[in-house]
């Protein structure tokens, strides 16, 4: 008997079984249903999923290299501690979106933020050539455009802050763009509801005209002002939550 072709449960994967179990099993990880529990074994995985032994440790090992899950002789595989997870793995930042967001970890994402954005608006004020200024003010204009209902306000937020990124000329900071959009996506998902509004887009054209100024001074402290709104909305949402 095939057990991949006869079990019902394999459909739900998709074409390519190891890559479908690792979504799975990944997102099931990040979202907590194994919090209280212990991981499954191989063979219970086998069995629960319909499919082969070969598909269930691959699948394992490529959540192992993403920091989610452990193994030790005699003890089996077994969920890390979310400290291990590796963040700046996109399935990982994907699934981190798919949970209910804690005022700590957003409180976080946004630290990281402080410690990222600023510096990067200072080297695109002294660095982005003419495309990607007009990439930065297209982002602004798509947030003006959103205000009137005539875009998403969050993807036009995202193409603000990622042209930024991009403008800085610096590989090292154009490779926190997934970090840095999953922080957006998850924070303004939760503050603007908190505000009642969407991001302002007055503090963001503030940024936009400092970076064509070129002034990189002014673009850092205007970037900064930006960032330390949201966190005081995220510590005003948990002393309501507290």
């Amino acid at each position: 008997m095939d057990i991949e072709s006869e079990s019902p449960v394999r459909q739900n994967l998709g074409r390519n079984l190891t890559f479908g179990l690792q979504e799975l099993l990944g997102r099931a990880i990040v979202v907590g249903e194994y919090s209280d529990k212990p991981f499954p074994t191989e063979n219970e995985l086998v069995r629960q999923h319909g499919v082969s032994r070969s598909v269930t440790r691959e699948a394992v090992k490529m959540l192992g290299a993403k920091g989610l899950l452990g193994a030790r002789p005699k003890q089996g595989t077994f969920v890390m501690p979310a400290e291990a997870w590796n963040l700046f793995d996109a399935d990982v930042l994907r699934w981190l979106l798919e949970r209910r967001p804690s005022i700590e970890l957003l409180r976080r994402f946004n630290e990281l933020r402080m410690g990222v954005e600023p510096q990067a608006a200072a080297l695109a004020a002294q660095r982005a050539d003419d495309e990607q200024r007009a990439a930065i003010v297209q982002g602004l204009e798509r947030m003006k455009a959103a205000d009137r209902g005539e875009d998403d306000s969050l993807d036009a937020d995202l193409a603000f802050h990622v042209a930024i990124l991009r403008a800085t000329n610096n590989p090292f900071f154009v490779q926190f763009r997934d970090m840095v959009a999953t922080a957006l996506r998850v924070s303004i998902r939760v503050t603007n509801r908190i505000a009642g509004r969407t991001a302002s887009i007055n503090d963001h054209a503030v940024v936009c005209e400092a970076i064509l100024a070129r002034d990189p001074a002014r673009a850092k402290v205007a970037m900064q002002a930006l960032i330390d709104d949201v966190l005081v909305l995220i510590e005003r949402m948990g002393e309501v939550e507290g």
